[in-house]
């Protein structure tokens, strides 16, 4: 009897605010009054990104050395841990990627 294996679909990293992070090659994002919307073209996936200041981070991450980086660049001392939480969800989605 032998066994067939199945491909196993390659998980998102797991999000670490020290490493380096960019958009995903395959995300585009579109300007909008409430911020953006951003569609990822390998997974055909649409996600709304509601606040102008979390389209300023995801488009500066590439120009920092870690997202961590890149928060403290761009987000309110005070409003820093939830774009943090915003950017692991996004991380989760594969609208970012890690470099």
């Amino acid at each position: 009897m032998s066994v067939t294996e199945t491909p196993v679909a390659q998980a998102a990293p797991a999000f670490n605010p020290d490493r380096a992070w960019r958009l995903h090659p395959q995300v585009a994002l579109r300007d909008e009054s409430f911020g953006a919307l951003a569609y990822h073209y390998g997974t055909r996936r649409l996600l709304f990104l509601k606040s102008r200041t979390l389209v300023a981070l995801v488009s500066a991450l590439e120009h920092h050395e870690s997202a961590t980086a890149a928060i403290a660049a761009v987000v309110p001392v005070h409003e820093r841990s939830q774009y943090g939480r915003a950017l692991a969800r996004l991380a989760a989605s594969e609208v970012i990627d890690a470099t």
